[in-house]
């Protein structure tokens, strides 16, 4: 059966069929099952605060303040969210030394304005820094489609919260895939906004060039929602967009490669649902794309921001950190500023070509990742574990490194490992975008 969506269970709040308390304990209930991953998916559990929470916008609804869809619906956050009086660890034990917060991150206070009961804080890949999910300080939380393959990452947690009904939606947040590539091998939708439009203040960074907060959900249109409120606009979800005459375009180059016969077939049959239905499927050319390891080959923007962000950090507990990302982190120490203005320069160039090109279509499309979700073995050692994240990482990178907007959708059909279905966006074309997904991912589902 389906899991809930944010729009089901507001009326169901709205009806009386329940209450957030009610809602708020069954989350509970499965994060606390020794059976299932709740121990792996949360760093931190805040279950007092949130049980006051859930009875208080219970009390708060009779009087007929409803602040936001999500009001009392159980929500999980990243663990590089500042979170008042509790100390931010991303996913290391490298911080756990650190001062407290001293202020909720402004997504946080904008969720707990929506009304959202903030369950928990979710595992994720050391700092963010990379696509499989693997964290060795916490346990890796087991995809809910097979337990023994990893859940994607750097939203691991986020991922597996959502999925096995732990939280409505998830706080993810994407440098370069991290909400599409758990959404994407996990079976649900994740959106990345353009990075502008959600503040990552209060938030640990990977790379300030590149990141951006985006939702982990069951739909569309809780994607819009939740979107909505990171980017304090009005919660306002874009009609569906409708599918006949929507020119979308593949390139040929770069995102194509090398596809596992899985990830392949799911995606070529929803182009053929979708051209059924009158969309317009156009392979491009598009030779740009296979600049971008060049252009990234000293480390690109993560390597040298993370390295700026840890350096005094790894003097003092370098021999703390998970020995996957201390090297890929490492790598920004011998970027010089002369590579960094080289990097700014060709991002800033590579932006203007592929747009020119891309501009006449509705959409770029691909599959999220090459690849289905590597089992635990298969990450299990450095080399195993660097082919596998590349390959995560690959189509989803385009995106961050563009500066654009771009949402995951299931499309694989039933017994299938889970696949994504990616649309991507021009900068700020968000609202687009959505429009489009909610149209699209009816169709695209296997």
């Amino acid at each position: 059966m389906a899991n809930p969506t944010i729009v089901s269970l507001a009326a169901d709040l709205a009806a009386g069929r329940t209450t957030s308390v009610k809602l708020t304990e069954e989350a509970f209930a499965r994060i606390d099952d020794p059976k299932g991953e709740g121990k792996r998916v949360f760093i931190k559990t805040w279950k007092a605060q949130a049980m006051a929470a859930a009875q208080a916008s219970d009390l708060q609804r009779k009087a007929g303040l409803v602040p936001s869809p999500l009001a009392g619906l159980p929500v999980s956050i990243k663990n590089l969210c500042d979170v008042a009086g509790e100390t931010t660890l991303s996913g290391s034990k490298a911080l756990d030394d650190a001062p407290p917060a001293k202020a909720d991150a402004p997504v946080v206070a904008r969720l707990r304005a929506a009304g959202a009961v903030i369950v928990g804080s979710t595992n994720m890949s050391e700092f963010a820094f990379s696509g499989v999910g693997f964290n060795p300080h916490y346990g890796t939380p087991g995809n809910p489609a097979d337990r023994t393959r990893v859940p994607g990452g750097s939203s691991a947690g986020a991922a597996v919260s959502v999925a096995d009904r732990m939280a409505v939606v998830a706080l993810g947040t994407d440098t370069g895939g991290s909400v599409r590539i758990p959404a994407a091998v996990c079976g649900l939708v994740g959106f990345k906004p353009t990075a502008r439009r959600v503040p990552i203040d209060g938030v640990i960074p990977l790379s300030t060039s590149l990141d951006s907060i985006g939702p982990l959900a069951n739909s569309v249109e809780d994607c819009a929602i939740v979107d909505a409120i990171f980017a304090a606009e009005p919660i306002d979800v874009a009609e569906a967009a409708p599918l006949a005459g929507l020119r979308f375009a593949i390139p040929k180059q770069f995102v194509m490669d090398d596809l596992e016969p899985v990830v392949a077939k799911a995606f070529e049959r929803a182009c053929k649902a979708l051209a059924a239905k009158g969309v317009i499927i156009e392979q491009i050319d598009l030779p740009q794309l296979n600049e971008l390891p060049a252009i990234n080959a000293k480390g690109g923007f993560a390597a040298s921001e993370a390295y700026a962000w840890h350096q005094k950090l790894i003097a003092r507990r370098g021999k703390d950190y998970d020995q996957l990302v201390y090297p890929r982190i490492m790598r920004g120490k011998d970027m010089t500023a002369a590579d960094y203005i080289d990097l700014l320069a060709a991002r800033a160039d590579l932006q203007k070509r592929v747009s020119a090109i891309t501009a006449n279509h509705d959409a770029v499309i691909m599959p999220t990742c090459a690849i289905a979700a590597p089992t635990l073995d298969e990450v299990s050692t450095p080399e195993g574990f660097a082919k596998k994240n590349l390959l995560l990482l690959r189509n989803t990178t385009v995106g961050n490194f563009l500066d654009r907007c771009g949402i995951s959708l299931p499309c694989h059909a039933a017994g299938e490992l889970p696949v994504g279905f990616m649309l991507m966006g021009e900068a700020m074309a968000d609202r687009r975008v959505l429009a489009m997904a909610r149209s699209v991912a009816p169709v695209v589902k296997g």
